[in-house]
């Protein structure tokens, strides 16, 4: 198994038991979905519901999450666009800093696809929530949580670059 780590912050942000896909060579889109946790009971791991349970409500003390925020205590975070800039600026320099130590062959491929990529999500700002790790380090990657077409399916975006992989 693989553990997905911001390089900066050090906090697990997914791992490779979600389905993962690479978008642009600057990006990671991680599938995840809702599932149901109740205090000491078993935990709903997203599979379909039988036909008798279909129709159930959430019981009482049982909460609907996200399995990515649930299993890696990623915290929610906000920012309005200006502020948003400013901390991607800033988190760019530092991740591009980084790949100049470890993979300097990589630092212009991340700058264009970055910048391309950052240009996107600018645009549509409105549809994104925003997660940071565990540590809540303010320096580290912002998770960016948006929804399929269908206005249902949620998935992550996580910066390649600015994520080491750890075997376990």
């Amino acid at each position: 198994m693989l553990l997905y780590s911001d390089i900066i912050a050090d906090d697990e942000m997914f791992s490779d038991a979600f389905p993962i896909k690479v978008i642009d060579d600057i990006v990671y889109e991680v599938d995840c979905q809702m599932i149901t946790i109740k205090e000491g009971a078993d935990v709903d791991i997203g599979a379909n519901p039988s036909a008798e349970d279909a129709e159930e409500q959430l019981e009482e003390g049982a909460v609907q999450v996200n399995n990515i925020v649930h299993s890696f205590r990623l915290q929610q975070t906000s920012f309005d666009k200006k502020s948003f800039l400013t901390y991607l600026k800033g988190y760019m320099k530092s991740v591009k800093a980084k790949l100049e130590e470890v993979k300097p062959d990589r630092v212009e491929a991340f700058e264009k696809g970055a910048q391309a990529f950052a240009k996107k999500v600018v645009t549509n700002f409105k549809d994104y929530e925003f997660y940071t790790g565990e540590s809540m380090n303010p320096d580290g990657m912002v998770a960016l949580l948006n929804y399929r077409e269908d206005g249902i399916t949620p998935y992550f975006t996580f910066w390649k670059d600015g994520l080491k992989e750890v075997k376990l």
